[in-house]
């Protein structure tokens, strides 16, 4: 029976300190029992001698210092894990909120995982089909990749989100392929959305969600995303199956790191975020990844919307350096009615070339994809002379490319959020818009695609 402890000292906020303790580890989870018998969790944050600092998970509400219990339980926290997890909807901590039965646990795994060593890692390399043609034609996510969305506030990356979610798959035989969905900090509303869209396409039978509202206490958002991961990693490396994590709003889960750090009194970092961010950051996007030896596979895609539009907001800024690459949504191109408003020319995947080509997408793919990059640059550059200068400034031939960045904003990464292209249909569209350009123009094509696919 674990010990009791009536020394709680002070509360402050989501903090507790207790004094006088014996063998109580960091991290390790505890129990407070009020007055009333009513019980509410928490979770070490700090070891002075016999002093031990105390994180609450529910609100501090009613804590009497006098009369109120303390457990450690001597247990990390964890998740039980199975393979019944699928089609379910947790919160935060993992407890069920579908009404559905508590899951009965194959094993109970720690949520802070184990660190995968870099030496056991498989290089990323085959294609995910995610349905969207600016992130499949021209940003390709590849499997055990981590590719975050840049966005910001007002822009529809929950649309997003729930499309790639739905639509998202692997090309193969006999592949199994599931989706882990974390929200953080949303609301009823948006929460309500997620699961009614993943539901109504029949995509919530191979996705497990875990939502946490922004009235939830902070620090289950800061458990929410290992929660996810933990669920992940079972589903990949137990089951063999190829996950796909969406995790959002990375911004909230930061903003919950900085109340707590705020709370312990902690020196700020920039922007008052906590100098640890980076590290903490990295102990979660570097949880995706393939395994040698392991069939399965975590893919993540973390979203997070970048205060004031601001990329060297430090968010973005330290993502941008833990992960391979960002797609970033435009503001500019939302309010022309472009959706989703994929702006291609800063999005980048570091590592689309290892998973395009013949025998993962198509033999044309890589020289489509250069040569669309470089049109639509040229024909930005040439409307935005005809704005300055008006048309007759213009070539001909910057006319045509002028053409062409219109057609391609519209047909190419304008498809709304129901639409569900194959990687044939995106090729195709990429070639029917650079028959806008004469053939002479597209020197980043070999002979062998221009004969085969332009002249059609």
């Amino acid at each position: 029976m674990p010990k009791e402890y009536r020394t709680v000292q002070e509360v402050a906020g989501p903090l507790m300190l207790v004094r006088e303790v014996q063998g109580v580890k960091y991290d390790e989870l505890g129990e407070i029992e009020l007055a009333n018998g009513e019980k509410r969790r928490c979770r070490v944050l700090e070891i002075n001698g016999t002093d031990a600092l105390v994180q609450l998970f529910e609100s501090s509400t009613g804590i009497n210092l006098s009369n109120s219990k303390v457990r450690f339980l001597g247990r990390q926290m964890e998740l039980g894990v199975s393979g019944d997890m699928l089609g379910r909807v947790f919160d935060g901590l993992g407890r069920p909120i579908d009404d559905g039965p508590e899951i009965i646990p194959e094993k109970r795994l720690d949520v802070n995982g184990t660190p995968m060593n870099p030496a056991a890692r498989n290089y990323p390399q085959e294609f995910i089909q995610t349905g969207v043609s600016a992130i499949d034609g021209l940003n390709t996510l590849v499997r055990g990749q981590k590719l975050p969305i840049f966005s910001a506030s007002g822009l529809p990356h929950a649309q997003l989100a729930a499309q790639i979610a739905r639509q998202a798959k692997v090309l193969g035989d006999n592949e199994q392929f599931a989706v882990v969905f974390a929200a953080m900090g949303i609301t009823f509303e948006e929460s309500n959305y997620f699961i009614e869209s993943f539901r109504s396409t029949g995509a919530l039978d191979r996705t497990v969600m875990f939502s946490n509202l922004a009235n939830d206490p902070a620090i289950e958002r800061i458990a929410t995303p290992k929660m996810a991961l933990t669920a992940a990693e079972y589903l990949a490396f137990d089951k063999g199956m190829h996950v796909l994590v969406i995790l959002t709003d990375i911004t909230n889960y930061a903003d919950a790191l900085r109340e707590v750090s705020a709370a312990r009194k902690e020196v700020p970092g920039r922007r008052g975020y906590p100098g640890y961010m980076y590290t903490d950051l990295a102990s979660i996007y570097e949880r995706a990844g393939r395994q040698k030896g392991k069939d399965g596979s975590i893919t993540m895609i973390p979203i997070l919307s970048m205060p004031e539009d601001d990329k060297t907001h430090p968010i973005p800024d330290l993502t941008g350096y833990i992960t391979e690459g960002q797609i970033i949504l435009s503001r500019e191109l939302y309010r022309k009615g472009i959706l989703p408003p994929v702006d291609v020319l800063p999005s980048l995947s570091r590592l689309k070339d290892k998973g395009i080509g013949e025998g993962k997408t198509r033999a044309d793919h890589s020289n489509t994809m250069n040569q669309l990059f470089s049109a639509y640059a040229r024909g930005k550059d040439a409307k935005e002379l005809m704005v300055v200068l008006g048309e007759a400034a213009l070539t001909d031939i910057d006319k045509l490319y002028a053409e062409f960045a219109t057609q391609f904003e519209e047909k190419y990464v304008s498809q709304g959020f129901e639409t569900n292209r194959t990687i044939e249909e995106t090729l195709n569209i990429g070639w029917e818009l650079l028959r806008i350009l004469p053939r002479s123009e597209l020197k980043r094509i070999s002979d062998e695609f221009l004969d085969k696919y332009y002249e059609q």
